[in-house]
């Protein structure tokens, strides 16, 4: 079926658009010192971008993943489920910290970083060492158990308060799903109708959001390119000269585990063709690479892979949302090539050991780590110090941090989708993703011209959907 809808008016055309003005606008902001300007008249649009769709996280989360247990006929399919999830991410993550340590030991980048690099480095990012150690130290002191703590919260609402607090959310909603399996169908019935609601708006929310993406995006690439080169355009060339081989290392690492370990799960267990699956989710992956955050990616996810992608909704409100907490590949992918590259700067020898604690310690920081912008950096920090690095290094690659954070990001929406396209189909819960051409022709168009445009085969899909609803 042809696509009536012009190239230029599909939302991933119009976010890379934006990228790419925003880009450019950013390098000639830098380079006529135009810093200030751009921090105090564009900047705004992308926070103003970024606060919208953290807005909407909690009650999607709540609406979308009480409803999704609700409907589950039995706390075994749960479990499951549940099982099924968690053991997964866990092994994705630790995919993603051994390919790192093979990138990084065959590469060897942090013996092609100059002396004097490595000197002015560490000046420059003296204070901010500071600031990420003392976090640091807080998150240490804590107990061994002290995570299964911070998932029950003692007062909903103060949970409901901050984005930072979105595994807590996770556990209330479930248990409140719980709950309703185990009442009457009368008795569940208004709260499941109110929860239905909410969740229908905030879906059509997340698409008058996404109107705004391309000028989000733009404020946030300008803000991301002045804020590393300041008035001085040289900086950035300085910085990624400098730490060009730490950089590749870590695009290639993430670039690997996207390649082999999501596409080949997704071969493995599901039959959608790995270009159904890119097209389905570009619009995720650009909307994460701009913000820096799965969290605040977390409804555009979820829409796209139920719309696009043909994850059920039972599914998708229950992996999408865990993944945004826990799924960090990315993140645990970058803390393993880090810190042996801070190491190896500083001509220290990781052993086998230290290599084996480093994978240890990033896939069990990866639960914990936030789903905001620079919250790897703190986990880093602890990592260092678990295998003996001065954790003062870290000043050797806050320069480029936050471009390699935008790509991570990138890896951990791109596993939380592969991860619920995978569950969906070994649950049976996956419907054809052709689907999705119907139901925009329908939007487009009309139910009564569907017949004129589409095969036999499109009508016995359409017929598939309206049942599957």
């Amino acid at each position: 079926m042809a696509d009536s809808e012009a190239w230029y008016k599909k939302s991933h055309w119009q976010i890379i658009i934006g990228m790419l003005l925003g880009l450019v606008y950013g390098l000639i902001a830098a380079a006529a010192g135009w810093s200030k300007f751009t921090n105090d008249w564009v900047a705004p649009f992308g926070v103003i971008f970024i606060n919208s769709l953290q807005l909407i996280a909690i009650p999607l989360v709540v609406a979308s993943l009480v409803l999704g247990v609700a409907s589950l006929s039995d706390l075994k399919k749960l479990s499951r489920i549940g099982s099924k999830t968690m053991g997964i991410y866990i092994g994705t993550t630790a995919i993603a910290v051994v390919i790192g340590l093979v990138i990084v030991n065959v590469l060897q980048p942090g013996l092609q970083v100059p002396e004097a690099a490595r000197t002015q480095l560490q000046e420059q990012f003296a204070g901010d060492v500071s600031a990420k150690e003392e976090i640091a130290a807080d998150v240490q002191t804590r107990g061994p158990l002290q995570i299964l703590i911070d998932i029950v919260p003692s007062n909903f609402f103060s949970a409901a308060s901050s984005n930072r607090n979105m595994l807590q959310i996770v556990f209330v909603s479930l248990m409140v799903g719980i709950g309703l399996i185990q009442l009457e169908k009368a008795q569940a019935k208004p709260m499941i109708d109110v929860l239905e609601s909410l969740n229908h708006v905030v879906i059509r929310l997340v698409d008058l959001i996404m109107l705004f993406a391309p000028i989000g995006v733009f404020s946030l690439i300008a803000r991301t390119i002045t804020d590393l080169a300041g008035d001085d355009f040289s900086q950035i060339l300085q910085l990624l000269t400098a730490l060009g081989f730490y950089c590749i290392s870590v695009v290639l690492g993430l670039t690997l585990h996207v390649c082999i370990t999501y596409f080949g799960l997704l071969k493995l267990v599901t039959k959608m063709p790995i270009k159904t699956f890119l097209q389905g989710i570009a619009p995720v992956q650009l909307v994460a690479f701009s913000t820096s955050s799965s969290g605040a990616t977390l409804p555009l996810t979820m829409e796209r892979c139920e719309e696009k992608l043909g994850v059920s909704e039972e599914v998708s409100s229950f992996v999408i949302p865990l993944g945004a907490t826990i799924n960090m590949d990315g993140t645990a992918l970058y803390q393993a090539v880090a810190a042996v590259f801070i190491a190896q700067s500083m001509g220290m020898d990781v052993g086998l050991t230290g290599q084996l604690t480093i994978v240890l310690t990033a896939v069990l920081a990866s639960i914990g780590t936030a789903a905001v912008p620079g919250a790897g950096i703190i986990m880093l920090v602890i990592i260092l110090q678990s295998i003996g690095v001065p954790s003062s290094g870290i000043a050797l690659i806050l320069g480029v941090d936050r471009i390699l954070d935008m790509l991570r990001t990138v890896t951990n929406v791109t596993g939380d989708a592969s991860v619920a396209v995978s569950i969906a189909s070994m649950e049976g819960q996956l419907n054809p993703p052709n689907l999705s051409e119907v139901t925009d022709h329908i939007r487009t168009h009309g139910e009564e011209n569907l017949v004129e445009h589409s095969s036999p085969e499109a009508e016995t899909n359409k017929e598939t959907e309206s049942s599957g609803d």
